[in-house]
C-alpha cells in the first residue's frame, strides 16, 4: 500500500471570520480625503491668485515702459541741443539794451536772435522740455547745482541770487541742473522770501 500525501485542505474564511475595519477608521477615511482635497484646492487657488498678480504687475510694468519711452525718447537728443539754446541766450544778452533801436542793423540782428530763441524754446516745450529758472527761489539740490555762495544778509540763506546756466527738465525728470549762486549770511532758511507763497524751484513754462 503506497503512502500518498494529501494536500492540506483550503480553509474558507467566511465573512464572519474576515478582519473588519474599525468603524472609526471607516468614518475618518472620507473626512481625511475631503480635507486633503480642500487643502489642494486652497493651494491651487492661492497659486492662481499669485499668477494673476504677477501677470498684472508685468502688464503695468510694460505699460509704464511704453509710456516712459514716449516721454523720454528725445532725452539724449535734447541734451545735445541744449548748447544751441545756451548760445542763443548768450547772443541775445550780448546786444546791449541801449543799442536796440539806435542802430537799425543792430536792432534787426537782435530781433532775429530773439525770434530764433523764442522759436527754439517753443520747440523744446512741444517735446516736454522746460526751462528751470530758480532766480529768487530757495535752493533745491534736486534741480540746482550750487557753483558759489554770495554774502547777502538781505535774503534768507540758501536763496538763489543768480542763475549762471539755465536748467532743464523733461517731463518729470531732470535733464540738466541749473547752475546757480546761493546766498549766505542772511536769516536762517525756513521762511520763504516775501511774496513767495509757494517756495521751491520755478519751472519756466513760458515758451
Amino acid at each position: 500500500m503506497s503512502d500518498q500525501k494529501q494536500a492540506p485542505e483550503a480553509t474558507e474564511i467566511t465573512g464572519a471570520e474576515a478582519p473588519e475595519m474599525p468603524e472609526t477608521e471607516a468614518a475618518e477615511a472620507p473626512e481625511a480625503r475631503i480635507a486633503a482635497l480642500e487643502a489642494e484646492l486652497a493651494q491651487a487657488r492661492d497659486q492662481h491668485l499669485r499668477t494673476l498678480a504677477d501677470m498684472e504687475n508685468l502688464r503695468r510694468r510694460a505699460q509704464r515702459e511704453v509710456e516712459d519711452a514716449g516721454k523720454y525718447a528725445v532725452t539724449r537728443f535734447a541734451r545735445d541741443v541744449l548748447s544751441v539754446s545756451d548760445n542763443l541766450e548768450r547772443a541775445a544778452l550780448a546786444v546791449p539794451a541801449d543799442k536796440r533801436g539806435a542802430d537799425p542793423l543792430v536792432d534787426q540782428l537782435a530781433q532775429g536772435i530773439d525770434m530764433t530763441l523764442q522759436s527754439f524754446r517753443q520747440t523744446l516745450e512741444t517735446h516736454g522740455i522746460r526751462r528751470v529758472d530758480p532766480a529768487g527761489e530757495r535752493f533745491d539740490s534736486k534741480l540746482h547745482q550750487a557753483m558759489m555762495e554770495v554774502e547777502d544778509k538781505t535774503k534768507p540763506s540758501g536763496t538763489v541770487v543768480q542763475v549762471l546756466q539755465t536748467g532743464y527738465v523733461i517731463a518729470d525728470r531732470l535733464l540738466r541742473p541749473a547752475m546757480v549762486s546761493v546766498s549766505r549770511g542772511g536769516p536762517k532758511e525756513g521762511a520763504a522770501p516775501a511774496g513767495d507763497a509757494n517756495p521751491g524751484s520755478r519751472v519756466d513754462t513760458s515758451a
